[in-house]
């Protein structure tokens, strides 16, 4: 149940994370330290996002 949970919350996480660094990358696409930053946390929180989904969908909740 607990592992459930966690993979839920998880999944929800990484999804908000990649959805502001793509909204902060666009919205400050004009400073090129700013654009680094959000690109780099957009990234990971694919990454988790993608190992999550896969978790879920070769193991289950």
């Amino acid at each position: 149940m607990s592992s459930a949970i966690f993979s839920i919350l998880g999944l929800l996480i990484s999804l908000a994370l990649t959805g502001a660094g793509l909204y902060y990358l666009i919205k400050e696409k004009h400073d090129q330290n700013s654009v680094k930053i959000y690109r780099t946390i957009a990234i990971i929180g694919a990454v988790i996002l993608i190992g999550i989904a896969a978790k879920i969908g070769f193991i289950g909740l």
